[in-house]
């Protein structure tokens, strides 16, 4: 059952698990869904997330701490910590975006964490949603280096490559889904030379760049 397997993962039994399956319920589904429920998990993650970084470093200016949680409340990261939970088998997806991959889509993911957390907090208050996202952001604070400028997958992915004279990637465009008013996009990145061919989609051409550029690098460092 969701509300035992995901609770586990999450890491907080739910006293009201009507809230967490709102908060894994697409708009495409119907109502209630997770719309409102994303934005207030929004505001809470960037508070906790600046709770973090104020506690951790606490030499780094406004800007700097501004950046850095940028970099953690990103719609990659976020992916990454669904992906962790492997929380694209528990949404309530609609027909269509069942069938168009809807349950493993980058930004669909994403929201569903932030309205997750929102779900914790409604059913025990901000220190459980602060204890929840302080432990699952625990791998991604540990990596935070202030003294290191945030790179973007892309220019992350182009420099591994060329530190070992391997053909810069290739973007394309494979897909636009979805209706003109919310549009998703979907570009390979392909690096021929390792045989890495990867998928990104996001809301935009740059977004989904960066996604699939996100998983060229993840696949070219285990080669």
């Amino acid at each position: 059952m969701i509300a035992e397997r995901l609770q586990t993962r999450i890491g907080h039994v739910f006293a009201n698990p009507a809230l967490l399956q709102e908060a894994l319920t697409h708009r495409s589904f119907g109502q209630p869904n997770n719309e409102r429920f994303e934005f207030l998990g929004d505001s809470i993650l960037n508070c906790v997330t600046s709770i973090a970084l104020f506690e951790r470093f606490d030499s780094l200016r406004e800007g700097e701490l501004s950046r850095v949680r940028a970099s953690l409340v990103r719609q990659d990261a976020l992916h990454r910590i669904a992906l962790e939970l492997e929380l694209g088998e528990f949404l309530r997806l609609g027909e269509g975006e069942l069938k168009s991959g809807g349950a493993s889509r980058p930004s669909i993911l994403a929201d569903a964490v932030e309205a997750v957390f929102a779900a914790v907090f409604l059913d025990g208050g901000f220190a459980a949603a602060k204890a929840v996202i302080d432990r699952l952001y625990a791998g991604q604070l540990a990596e935070v280096d202030p003294r290191k400028p945030s790179k973007d997958p892309k220019t992350a992915l182009q420099e591994w490559l060329q530190g070992r004279r391997i053909a810069l990637p290739t973007y394309s465009m494979v897909q636009v889904l979805g209706e003109a008013h919310a549009q998703e996009f979907e570009v390979a990145c392909d690096i021929p030379k390792l045989g890495v061919r990867t998928l990104g989609r996001g809301p935009s051409r740059r977004v989904a760049e960066q996604m699939s550029a996100e998983l060229a690098l993840a696949a070219v460092r285990k080669k």
